[in-house]
């Protein structure tokens, strides 16, 4: 098999003399190199090993014609595409250690776009100068490490000779650390969970329970990114069941809160047949940023500070019920072996007797809409314990261990 190589990915006809240096510090350091040129504009500033040309042609397209069009947009969407194509060949021939990119806006896009296909584990690492905003966008689910370029990528100086130096130190580190390791024993079956600040002590008792029986679990924070990580995984084919005591994520897609995971989340298990326990946890709030954050329309609703950056704003009745009707028709699609979960005392720390959102209303009114839609066939569990309660975990753990037949 062809050895493995940090395969870098970027614009040589911008960003030439940036990537050389990278690519021979990388060597220097003991770690083989492979580069996919993305430039357009004109002719590399050193030989690639794989010409934008051919990513081009993979788009559907030439750089003729993209040089002719002369729209950035279409340049760029044309140049992830062919990337991404590239990269799942060598992926698929075994020969990448790990990924590198660096760019602005465009740059970071099309390295993004094509660390998309990289699974999670292999080194990902993306210096670009909008790494100290919103990542969101380019990190999505995967393991992708964002540095900030601090000044431009343009040239090699005092600064960005410091900077560059220390990511290619850092993948290589990563490439020679992994290279290095003994073989991993892949025995456990591994389970998946999602868990917020506020069902902790479910999901931590839960954790432990399964640990015990010697399942390895993988724990994600419910905020858009972590459940859509999840279900990622279990699409890869990594995750054997699941627990989704949190699926508060569904609240901020029905709302307009900023930890949506989108509108196929809760699918992937029953799509893969992947036994699942599933709960309602945190459905009593959305999430939004600082206070003034909070867009206008809501601000005669319930809030609850949670820290400075974290506002939560209670669900009503009729969300509830929406959530509900949601969650059913979710399941009802499901292919695997799954049960339903309801603690009737509270779906949070916040939501149950005395706390900021206790909402016996809101809680029947998801109670009601849930039970009504799922299928016959899906057990319904309900308790009157809050499902941070150690026996609702208790529950959750016997039904999950009896999903999974151990």
């Amino acid at each position: 098999m062809t050895a493995k190589k940090a395969v870098l990915i970027g614009a040589l006809d911008t960003k030439g003399i940036e990537y050389k240096f990278v690519k021979e510090v990388l060597e220097q350091a003991g770690v083989a190199t492979l580069v996919i040129d993305t430039g357009i504009l004109d002719e590399p500033h050193f030989a690639p090993d794989i010409p934008s040309a051919r990513l081009a042609e993979l788009a559907g397209t030439s750089i003729g014609e993209l040089r002719s069009k002369n729209d950035r947009g279409t340049a760029v969407t044309a140049m992830a595409q062919g990337a991404t194509l590239i990269l799942q060949e060598l992926l698929d021939a075994g020969e990448v250690a790990g990924v590198f990119g660096m760019g602005g806006t465009a740059g970071t896009t099309v390295a993004a776009s094509a660390m998309k296909a990289v699974p999670v584990g292999v080194p990902k690492l993306l210096v670009s100068t909008v790494a100290s905003g919103n990542t969101r966008p380019y990190v999505g689910e995967k393991d992708v490490t964002m540095m900030y370029s601090v000044v431009d990528i343009s040239g090699i100086n005092r600064l960005s000779n410091r900077i560059l130096r220390n990511a290619a130190y850092g993948l290589a580190g990563m490439i020679q650390g992994m290279a290095n390791e003994p073989p991993a024993e892949e025995t456990k079956v591994t389970i998946g969970m999602t868990m917020f600040g506020v069902t902790t002590p479910c999901v931590t008792r839960v954790r432990e329970t399964m640990e015990a029986r010697g399942y390895d679990v993988l724990v994600f924070h419910a905020t858009g990114a972590g459940g859509l990580a999840m279900e990622g995984l279990i699409d890869a084919g990594y995750i054997q069941g699941v627990a989704d005591i949190t699926t508060t994520e569904l609240a901020d897609e029905l709302v307009g809160g900023i930890f949506t995971a989108g509108p196929h989340r809760l699918e992937a298990a029953g799509r893969k047949g992947v036994p699942q326990i599933v709960s309602v946890g945190a459905l009593d709030m959305v999430n939004f940023g600082p206070p003034d954050t909070v867009p206008e329309a809501f601000k005669s609703r319930k809030f609850y500070q949670h820290n400075p950056t974290t506002t939560l704003m209670r669900t009503t009745a009729a969300e509830n019920a929406n959530l509900g009707a949601i969650l059913a028709e979710k399941l009802n699609e499901s292919q695997s072996p799954t049960v339903v979960v309801f603690p009737k005392g509270g779906v949070s720390l916040l939501d149950r007797a005395g706390q900021a959102f206790d909402g016996v209303e809101e809680r029947q009114a998801l109670l009601n809409a849930l039970k009504q839609g799922l299928r016959a066939d899906i057990p319904f569990i309900e308790s009157d314990l809050d499902i941070n309660d150690p026996q609702m975990a208790d529950l959750i753990s016997e039904q999950l261990i009896k999903l999974m037949g151990n």
